[in-house]
């Protein structure tokens, strides 16, 4: 990846639907240029995917928490899949530690925090944390200069 590679993407994660006029006239090249570029993103999986972002609150979904999971011996696989089907559960990743999973997940009150956390409650262990604020929205990794 080069600066300009490097110039695309910063932009594009900013605003995912900038056009291509657009994003070649910020780096000074042609479209076809920039669409040429962009394909070799895609091709080389530095660009996975052109996202939309939600406002969970508008949606209904005033509250989140993260939530910490040990899954009780012999039900790891359980409740990865549980974990997958809940369609609460924003995200989730697998961690050391004495935790197996961290889960962030979208609320529409704690009573329904009890609900979600029900679907798993005799498969796992749980320890969850209500969020009053992020600190760091979701960013992309940095990029790598030489």
């Amino acid at each position: 990846m080069d600066h300009t590679d490097q110039e695309l993407l910063r932009l594009l994660s900013i605003d995912a639907r900038m056009s291509l006029k657009s994003l070649a006239d910020e780096v000074g090249m042609s479209s076809p240029a920039i669409a040429e570029r962009l394909q070799k993103l895609q091709e080389n999986d530095v660009i996975r995917a052109f996202t939309l972002d939600l406002n969970a609150e508008a949606m209904g979904y005033p509250m989140v928490a993260i939530v910490r999971i040990r899954p009780l011996p012999g039900k790891l696989l359980v409740v990865e899949r549980l974990l997958q089907e809940i369609p609460e559960v924003a995200e989730c990743d697998r961690v050391t530690g004495d935790d197996c999973f961290v889960a962030r997940v979208y609320l529409r009150s704690i009573q329904h925090l009890d609900e979600v956390l029900n679907r798993i409650i005799d498969k796992a262990q749980t320890s969850t944390s209500i969020v009053k604020s992020q600190v760091v929205k979701r960013r992309p990794a940095p990029f790598v200069t030489e």
